[in-house]
């Protein structure tokens, strides 16, 4: 891991960029439109959070009080934007909004230069390969191994490919082991991230390169480690111009994820027959019932020294990401971190709802923190839980930790995805913005 010695140029820049255009568009607003201006302001923020609460309890609510609140939710910012128009007022409003789009653009900019100048994740120069083994699910991705030619493309590189038999229940792990047996130097998934997770854990425990083929559906591991998911056999540069990622896993009693482990609202979802083949529409049904009134089991959580009752949703990942979401994740800007992200989410009352809905992981109904370990305990003996995104039940109680530096991952030199950068704090920008000042604070 590298470290940084103060903001670097292009970063402090990108930082007073923001912070000018954030106090020019705050300039436009009160001087331009005088009062008007911030009763306009107000107006659109009430808007939003009457958007937002519609789409909390869209979520929420089934039939006619869902459609109800999804048509408010779409009522209010349009009927703040014609207000805003017969108010004359529009192109006060849409200065101020261009320039706090800018300053918003401006700050990620400062944070990923920071982020790229703090090192990130640096490749090492991998050792040559004699005997690489890939393992392939032929039905991962709606068939992105046929569609993608990667078997041919693999042997073709003097690779073994074990093209997985879907008809028959296999045991992935054990393939992967005797792989090693049989003297693979290096073991490579083409799958989703929880085959990714399988075939990892058994790569860090003989100290083999992994390599991962994003041909799952998602691919959120290969995302973060900045690999093509649009075109799953450019990762097989790696084989030709390498280089090795050393990298954290996750651990959850004893079963390794790379990803994500989610436990709640979010595990129940998972646990339905009907999920893998209609994620979107699985979801909508299940959301009202788990979120108002939540029957699963009743979770309390140990991070550290902080105790927390009764979250309706748990995301534990492997390092923290850039954007918490109960869903869907975001992104990690590294994956080297050495800790656990871990954000749970309670919602009580219509009030945090629309808090939650409107700031996401910034409201009071979130708590965010990174954490070493995290214990898991519950009112039953098992709990479900989604490991990177599979279903599965644990005995209680459940035990999150994370190995640093525990695998290899051998991936291309050029990769197109970049690092994200941290989400945006004002104190971040104004650090950067002013060197060392604040940080003596």
């Amino acid at each position: 891991m590298g470290t940084s010695h103060g903001p670097t140029t292009p970063a402090r820049l990108f930082a007073w960029a923001a912070v000018l255009c954030f106090a020019a568009g705050i300039a436009v607003l009160v001087i331009a439109a005088e009062l008007r201006g911030v009763v306009v302001l107000l107006v659109a923020l009430a808007g939003l959070v009457v958007a937002a609460a519609g789409v909390w309890w869209g979520l929420a609510h089934r039939g006619a009080v869902r459609l109800l609140v999804v048509l408010l939710a779409v009522a209010a910012p349009v009927t703040v934007v014609l207000l805003v128009a017969g108010s004359g007022l529009w192109p006060v409003v849409l200065a101020t909004a261009v320039l706090w789009t800018g300053a918003q653009g401006c700050s990620r900019a400062a944070l990923q230069q920071e982020h790229l100048h703090s090192g990130g994740m640096r490749g090492r120069p991998g050792k040559p390969l004699h005997h690489p083994v890939l393992i392939m699910n032929p039905k991962s991705g709606d068939g992105k191994v046929g569609r993608f030619g990667l078997v041919e493309k693999t042997e073709a590189l003097g690779c073994r490919v074990i093209l997985l038999n879907t008809s028959a229940q296999q045991d992935l792990a054990a393939i992967a082991r005797r792989a090693v047996a049989d003297g693979a130097d290096l073991l490579g998934v083409a799958g989703g991230d929880g085959t990714q997770a399988l075939v990892a854990a058994v790569a860090a425990q003989h100290g083999l390169p992994f390599l991962v083929i994003p041909a799952g559906t998602r691919n959120h591991f290969a995302l973060d480690l900045g690999l093509d998911r649009a075109d799953p056999s450019r990762a097989l540069e790696a084989l030709t111009d390498g280089v090795d990622l050393r990298i954290d896993l996750g651990d959850v009693s004893g079963r390794v994820f790379v990803n994500t482990a989610s436990l709640g609202a979010y595990a129940e979802i998972v646990q339905r027959p009907e999920y893998r083949d209609a994620k979107a529409a699985t979801a909508l049904a299940e959301l009202p019932d788990l979120l108002t009134g939540y029957t699963g089991a009743r979770l309390t959580v140990q991070a550290e020294g902080t105790r927390l009752d009764d979250p309706q949703a748990l995301l534990v990942s492997n390092n923290p990401y850039a954007t918490g979401q109960v869903l869907e994740a975001g992104r990690r800007s590294r994956l080297d971190g050495g800790v656990l992200g871990l954000l749970a989410v309670h919602v009580a009352g219509a009030a945090q709802a629309a808090d939650f809905a409107l700031r996401g992981e910034r409201s009071d109904a979130v708590t965010v923190l990174t954490p070493h370990e995290v214990t898991v305990t519950a009112d039953a003996e098992r709990i479900p839980i989604a490991l990177d995104g599979e279903a599965q039940t644990m005995e209680t109680p459940v035990h999150c930790s994370v190995t640093p530096g525990a695998l290899h991952v051998r991936v291309p030199r050029d990769r197109p995805g970049a690092p994200p950068a941290p989400r945006v704090e004002r104190r971040s920008i104004g650090r950067i913005a002013l060197g060392r000042l604040l940080d003596n604070r």
